[in-house]
């Protein structure tokens, strides 16, 4: 039987190659491969291999744990392709990337984007990312700021303390974050996403099951993953940022509520600002993926070449 959620992806690549994206994979070192979507005109043929540097500004789409690039950005990829080179890349151990190294920390998925992107001759770039990838970013932008120029992060903190994630779980119902964000039945799939939406959202449980079996694989490597991101208080450094920070956030968020976001901008200064969507959850992005994009362009098209505050 056909899975749907195969179908569909195969579908969204077609529309993103319309686009004038092509999938392309980065040997970041040997046994580290990290998957892209990069703009096709930057990859000769026949031979896959980058030729030239991006010729507009770069938008880098950080996907979050429960999905890969293509299922996680596919309404702001066909947005932004006309006014920004768009990269989409896969995180170790989601979509087509993966390593033999021991490394789970969001230090090193930082560190192999970066290493990705350089290949592919990107010198400057945006960042934006969604939860997990939200992560990522604040992670890059602190460790590689000569790269990036200013970074668009949703649903997503600066660290995880334990007892916030506990508090997140809780109040989800579920007895832990491996159970949440890697759920082994239909069930688990459909509490999964009414927390991460504002608005209710219907599937079927056939497409539900697809789902399930399309997008949680790697569950050994992904669970250390997990683990590698709670840390305890007393180890969180909040670095200074030189990047425009902007904090796009569902106002009706049930994991990490507009609260927190407003603690962030706080905590960052002057450099962070906080936009709220109305009527959107953890999910804004694919809630309400017009506003956000008008947001997110909003921001894109206010930054200065080379400008830090």
């Amino acid at each position: 039987m056909v899975n749907i959620m195969t179908v569909l992806w195969s579908l969204a690549s077609w529309a993103v190659k319309m686009a004038g994206l092509k999938l392309y994979t980065v040997e970041i070192e040997p046994g580290t491969l990290m998957r892209f979507w990069v703009p096709s005109e930057t990859i000769s043929k026949p031979k896959p291999k980058p030729i030239s540097k991006p010729t507009k500004r770069v938008v880098v789409l950080i996907h979050g744990f429960c999905g890969d690039g293509l299922f996680t950005w596919q309404f702001q990829i066909s947005a932004l392709v006309k006014n920004y080179s768009v990269y989409v890349p896969d995180l170790i151990f989601f979509g087509g990337s993966t390593t033999d190294k021991p490394d789970r920390s969001p230090a090193f998925q930082a560190e192999c984007l970066a290493a990705g992107l350089r290949k592919l001759g990107v010198e400057k770039c945006v960042l934006v990312g969604f939860s997990y990838g939200g992560m990522v970013a604040f992670k890059m932008a602190e460790l590689y700021s000569e790269l990036v120029e200013a970074v668009v992060v949703s649903g997503s903190i600066l660290a995880i303390k334990e007892s916030m994630i506990n508090t997140a779980v809780e109040e989800a119902g579920f007895c832990s974050c491996k159970e949440m964000l890697m759920p082994y039945t239909v069930e688990g799939v459909r509490t999964l996403l009414s927390v991460g939406m504002h608005n209710k959202f219907w599937l079927p449980n056939f497409a539900l099951n697809d789902f399930l079996k399309v997008m949680f694989f790697n569950r050994k490597e992904r669970g250390e993953l997990l683990e590698a991101l709670v840390i305890s208080y007393k180890d969180i450094n909040i670095p200074k940022f030189p990047q425009q920070i902007l904090l796009l956030w569902g106002e009706k968020d049930k994991i990490f509520k507009q609260e927190v976001a407003q603690d962030i901008q706080e905590i960052l200064g002057n450099n962070a600002t906080y936009e709220g969507i109305k009527n959107a959850g953890h999910l804004v992005h694919l809630e309400r993926p017009c506003v956000y994009n008008k947001c997110l362009k909003q921001f894109l098209s206010s930054i200065k070449l080379g400008e830090r505050k």
